[in-house]
């Protein structure tokens, strides 16, 4: 053997550790992506499962949330007919109330007038004179001009 062969030897010595080394790490490489797809297997299988309970829950949403549209549309009409109704005991009752108080007061005033003989007009008339009972003052707490 010369020297050209012993060195050809080595080199293919050399190369097959070299090789040797190499095989464990593309094993484990190989595991991996192994592993890999097998979660990303598993992890699809969940999710078809997921995504259709999702669904039927926004459907199930949609309904709740059309029924409480329903709910306030009918609220809202309610409390408009409650709001007209007021306003139509409003003008149907208080004004012919208000009418009748009124007469009521003035036949009060008249009759009381007619039995005093007249003496009492000062009565019925009302007071210009300034209210003394309610003073303003300054009570030091930053109320001032406020009646007490």
């Amino acid at each position: 053997m010369d020297v050209g062969q012993i060195a050809g030897l080595i080199a293919a010595i050399a190369f097959a550790i070299l090789a040797g080394f190499l095989i464990y790490p593309l094993i484990r490489l190989g595991k991996l992506f192994d592993q890999l797809a097998q979660t990303i297997k598993q992890a699809g299988d969940h999710v078809v499962p997921t995504l259709d309970e999702s669904t039927s829950t926004v459907t199930q949403l949609n309904q709740t949330l059309t029924d409480v549209n329903r709910i306030s549309a009918a609220a809202s009409t309610t409390a408009g007919n409650v709001g007209a109704l007021t306003d139509l005991y409003g003008s149907m009752l208080g004004k012919p109330v208000i009418k009748v108080a009124a007469f009521f007061y003035a036949l009060r005033k008249t009759i009381s007038s007619f039995l005093s003989g007249g003496r009492n007009s000062s009565e019925s008339k009302p007071s210009t004179a300034p209210n003394t009972t309610a003073q303003k003052a300054n009570d030091g707490q930053g109320n001032e001009g406020r009646t007490r």
